[in-house]
Order: C-alpha cells, then structure tokens, then sequence
C-alpha cells in the first residue's frame, strides 16, 4: 500500500461490506474484500463524479457488473457522499431500503444501471461508451468540448464467461471504444468452485483478438501498479482497454482464496478472524475512522468542482453554438421537438397494403431527422427489419481505404453515424441499447426477427425492471412469413413478452396503426416498447369505414360496430389477424349477427384504461367473443371469458409459402366465420 491512510480507506471499505452482510445474514463478502483496492484507486484518484449531484451528465460512468459485490458499491457511495446513510448500510437486503441485494437504477443513488445477472453491466457499459462516443461527436466543437468522460467497469470471472459480455466485447474492439475501461477482477473463483473447474482459457490472449489494449496486474493490492493501469488505460484513445488484477477472493479471510466466500456471510467468528488478520478493529461494527472519511469526502469538492467547470463550458457553448446546445439540451431531457411527427405519412386505404415493417421504415425515416437523440440498427438484418435510416450514417470508426464497405449508409462512417450495426449480436444488442438509454441523450431501438427474441429476453426484462427508454422492433411475427419454417416462425413468443412486467408490445394491424405505435414508443418515457411487425403485406383499412387507427393508443378499440345497441358477438384481433376478422364480421353481419370489431393491438395500453373504460370496448353483457392470433392462446382467456373462444397456434409452424400455412392452419375467414358461428351456438 502507498501510505497508511490509503489502507485504512480500503479497510474501511471491506469492513464496512463485510458488516452489511452479516447483519443481513445474506450477501457476497468474497469481492469487496478483494476489490477494495481497484474501487479504491479508481472513486479517489481518476473517477469523475459529483455525489452532490448524482446525475451530472458530463460524468464518468462507473459499472458494478459483479453486482453480487454490491455491498462494495453501497460502501462507496455512502462514504464519498451520496443520499446514502450508514444507517442504509445497515438495511442491506431489508425490505424498502436504499441498499437491495444487488444494484438497482433508479433506487440508489449513483447506481447506472441494475446488474446481478453475469455480463449484463459490461455490455451496459459497452453501450454507455457508444453513447458517449456519439454525443461527442455529434456536439463536441474544437475548443468546445462538452460531452467528455470515460466508462469503466469491474467485472468478474463470471461476468467474463457469460456470452453476452463475449459478444458485447467483440464489438467494443471493433469499434474501437477507447473510453471504456474495465477492471477484471481476477480472483479465479465462483459461487461454486474453482475457475480451473470450467474456465482455463486465456482471457488476455482473447480480449488481444476482441482488439482490447490490456494490462496485468499481478498483485490486486498493489495500489501504484493498479492506479499506473488505469493511467496508461485512459491513454489509448483507440482501443478500449482491459486490467487484469489478480486477487484473492475473500483477502483476509480464513477462507481466503475458497468459494465458501463468494455468496455467503462470513459468519461472526470467521469476520471477527478477519479484522484481526488485517489489522481492523473488532469492535464496533460499520467502523468509519473519521480521518478516512474526511479523504472520501473530497469527492464533493472536486465533484462540484468538476460540474462548475463544465457548467461554465455549457454556457460558452450556448453562446456559439445556441441552435447545437438547444438540441443537445432537449436530447439529456428526453424531450422531443416541437413537430417532430409532422412529416409521418397517413397511408390511403389499400387493398393490397403493406407489410408493417415496410410501413415502419417509412415513418422511421420520415421523423428520424427531427429526432436527434434516436439511434439504432439490428442484428445483421436492415434489409429484413427496414430499420435503415437513410442518410444518416453508420456509427463505426472512419473507414479506412480498402475496407468492405457493404451495407454502408451513403453517409459515411463515423462516431456520429445513427445507424447502429450490431452484427449477428442479438442478446449483446439487447444490453447495449439499455446501457445507451442508462447513459442519456439517445433514445436506442434494436431490430430482429420475433423469434430472437428470445435471445434478448435478459435485457429486455432488465429494461422493464429500470424503465428504460427502448425501443424494439420485431418484424417477422408469425408463422406466415412462410418457408424459413418452424426454426423462424414465432408462436409463443408473444405470450411470453406480455408476461413481462412493465413492458409494452404493440402489434400494429396496418400501415396507419404501426404510425401511431411509433408515435408512442417515441412518447413513452417511462417504459420500453416492443413494435411487432409483419413481413407480408396486409391491407391498409379503410378509415372512413372504420375508426380512426389513433385507437392504437387505447390498447383496444372498437373498430367497427353493428347497428344494435349491444352487439351478440365481439370478434378480437391483434396485428396481421384484425383484417381477417373484419372480412369475417362483414360476412356474419349479412346473415344478420350484430358483431363487434375489435382491434386489439397491446394488451398493457389497454390495461393501463380504468375499468369503465375497458367495458367500453368489450362490455361484460357480451359472453359471446373470439380472438383472433397466430400464437398460442395463453393469456387471451382474461379478454374472451370463461364462455369465449380463441382461434390460435398451439403448436410449431411448417415450411411452406405464407398462404398455405395459414389456410391449413384455419386462419381463413371461412374459419373464422365457421368458428363464430360455433361459439353462438353453445
């Protein structure tokens, strides 16, 4: 150690974690008590934050991927200065603290993001580092540098064999991130053995061929090689960089170096041992010596410092550059500008129509210029998700000559393209894009096929659990996007992203609903969104006919009606299916049944209406009801009742052109009719 304050500050930190959890009786000690050091050198002598002020845009970033060491985070936080209390350390893991089991955006101040599953927060970080990259690229001026900060994270073995955080780190070395730095705390152990037991591989060699600058640090308590590290890492403006630390888990410990002290208490003989072996009082707990904290709490100085120095730089920006600091300004508010939707097209009703993707990329295209902050690709599949905003370029280094310029935007590349590519990265693009919305300034969207999402559903339910605002966009919704085959057909993956707190699906039935879902996922904050799109065409409805498709917002609206007060049958639909049931309900209604349209394109927007307003739409007097989807029918059974029906798929697609399939599948309007008939019947 360099001095004797620094090692009290560490012991402070590792103390103050291990006492969290063993009043707790629940936690992971093993971390804290080996990366105290790394933490250490990185909050006091390179970090740039203000706790003051813990949403500072101009920040450094600082990732706790590890987040089973969240008592180390808490720890930090509480003696730098944050609106955390030591009386919050001492409710870790208690019902309604500030200190939950593992960090959680939006609960604690300071916390970036919500991590705990392994590889999560280094992809965030990934994504935090492009959206700093972007920015600045976007608004920095020479002599005006306004967005300028770093991204660092420390990671895990675990972190580092899960393969979101492998392909996450692919692409940060293709794109060159050189502002995003992570300490890999090497303690070569797991929550249950050894890493010789799974994980032998050479991570150094590997990060080296990701295009990683890295660095090994032999000794995890070696204060002046790691803080040399950290130097020299924030130098290479060209590459981002990995530290290797080699630590012991659990340092101190009697049970040094042994899984035993990943993810369990101490336990109050084997702590008390600890403190002894490091030379830390036993008593009493959650020590804090007055003369540690007094070095910690420099960070409030130099934070206020720091922010009033880029303060100062704002506002001789403003004054140059008064149209650019505008924008910027409403992009770190999430606002949008005033008119932003007016060019969005209004489509003529069309027999014929359009697929819903295609729909999509004219609406993308029509608002993404007066959109700044919105960027976003897909996973290797622009031409099939039509989610290229032209013009705009593509975000990647400068290219260089002889490079393969194939798929490129007529734009050019550049930091400041807003076409993201992520290559065939699906779970990796679902995690950057929340760690873009976690950093601010953008609002990110990612693109693929429905069926992957199920590569995504990690990120996608971590953006629900922290209200992030994303954006993404599924094209090829059902089994009629023909003979790709059951592999690419989805069938039950509606079900289960409706199963997902907090998260809202939108599955456009034509050209003029899928304007209005873009309309609100650009206008929900609070949330992300899913849009659902076809890959065949499907008929523009005929608005004079029928309501208008600003219904969408509603969730569910009645699209057409019969001319009795109370109709005998409802007919539900959502996306492709909503065509199919109007042809139905003409057919029915020339027989002479009162039937009821309804589009019903996102259950959580209709969920969000008040109960009267929901019998509005599907009056409990009307038993009879069927619905309509090409998925399975889990869930539909709240909207159509124990005296309903639903015509759905309850089993895996086929390979076969799209009209094949849905005529064998019964998703014809004979079907329909035939099926409606039935359920009045009964």
């Amino acid at each position: 150690m360099s001095d004797e304050l620094d090692l009290k500050c560490i012991n402070t930190l590792r103390f103050l974690s291990v006492d969290m959890v063993e009043k707790a009786n629940s936690g992971h000690p093993g971390l804290p008590l080996d990366a105290a050091p790394m933490a250490y050198a990185l909050w006091t002598r390179w970090l740039r934050y203000n706790p003051r002020n813990p949403d500072w845009f101009d920040r450094d970033r600082f990732v706790l991927s590890a987040g089973h060491g969240s008592a180390l985070l808490y720890s930090l936080l509480y003696v730098t200065g944050y609106d955390v209390s030591l009386d919050d350390l001492k409710q870790f893991r208690q019902w309604g603290s500030k200190t939950p089991g593992h960090p959680e955006r939006g609960h604690t101040p300071g916390v970036e993001t919500t991590t705990g599953p392994l590889g999560q927060g280094m992809a965030n970080a990934v994504g935090m580092a492009m959206a700093e990259a972007q920015l600045a690229a976007r608004y920095n001026r020479p002599q005006h540098t306004v967005i300028d900060h770093y991204t660092y994270a420390i990671v895990s073995d675990g972190d580092l064999m899960e393969g979101v955080a492998s392909e996450a780190a692919s692409l940060a070395g293709h794109l060159r991130l050189g502002k995003l730095i992570c300490l890999y705390d090497q303690n070569t152990v797991t929550l249950s053995a050894g890493t010789d037991m799974t994980f032998s591989e050479d991570v150094r060699r590997r990060f080296d061929a990701y295009g990683w600058h890295t660095i090994s640090v032999s000794d995890g308590n070696d204060l002046v090689a790691i803080e040399a590290a950290l130097e020299t890492a924030r130098a290479k403006s060209t590459r981002p960089t990995l530290i290797l630390i080699r630590t012991e888990l659990g340092y101190g410990s009697p049970e040094q170096g042994s899984f035993k002290t990943h993810g369990s208490p101490l336990g109050a003989d084997n702590a008390r041992k600890t403190k002894q072996t490091l030379g830390w009082p036993t008593e009493p707990d959650f020590l804090v010596p007055d003369d540690a904290l007094a070095h910690f709490r420099k960070a409030q100085t130099r934070g206020a410092e720091l922010e009033s120095a880029w303060n100062e730089r704002m506002q001789a920006y403003a004054s140059m550059f008064p149209d650019l600091h505008d924008e910027l300004q409403r992009s770190l508010r999430g606002e949008l500008a005033e008119g932003w939707d007016a060019d969005i097209p209004v489509f003529p009703a069309d027999a014929k129509g359009m697929a819903t993707r295609d729909a999509s990329s004219k609406v993308m295209n029509a608002f993404a210029a007066k959109v700044p902050a919105f960027t976003g690709g897909s996973a290797d599949l622009n031409p099939s998700t039509k989610t290229a905003l032209n013009g705009l370029g593509d975000f990647n280094p400068l290219a260089s000559k002889g490079e393969d310029l194939q798929g490129s935007d007529s734009a050019g590349w550049g930091y400041q393209g807003r076409n993201l590519h992520f290559g065939v990265r699906e779970h990796a693009m679902g995690a950057i894009v929340n760690g873009m919305a976690a950093h601010g300034g953008t609002i990110p969207f990612g693109a693929t096929f429905l069926i992957f999402s199920d590569y995504m559903r990690p990120p996608m339910r971590l953006a629900a659990l922290m209200k992030l605002h994303v954006i993404h966009v599924f094209t090829h919704d059902s089994i009629a996007l023909g003979e790709d085959g059951p592999t690419h057909q989805p069938v039950e993956q509606l079900a289960n992203l409706r199963a997902v707190p907090n998260l809202v699906v939108i599955r456009p039935a034509d050209a003029n609903e899928t304007a209005v879902a873009w309309r609100v996922a650009l206008q929900t904050r609070d949330r992300p969104v899913l849009l659902v799109l076809t890959r065949q065409n499907l008929p523009t409805l005929d608005r004079e006919r029928l309501a208008p498709a600003d219904g969408l917002r509603r969730g569910a609206y009645v699209l057409s009606d019969s001319s009795a007060r109370t109709p005998e049958l409802i007919l539900i639909a959502s996306g492709s299916e909503v065509s199919l049931i109007v042809q139905a309900a003409k057919r029915l209604q020339d027989e002479g049944v009162a039937v009821r349209c309804v589009s019903m394109p996102s259950w959580e927007l209709f969920e969000g209406l008040s109960p009267a307003e929901r019998d509005e739409v599907l009056p409990p007097s009307v038993k009879a009801r069927l619905a309509v989807e090409l998925g399975v029918s889990q869930g539909w059974e709240r909207y159509v009742g124990v005296h309903g029906d639903m015509l759905g798929i309850e089993t895996f697609g086929a390979s076969a052109p799209a009209e094949v399939l849905l005529k064998a599948y019964g998703f014809t309007a004979d079907a329909v009719v035939a099926r409606a008939k039935a359920l009045l019947a009964r």
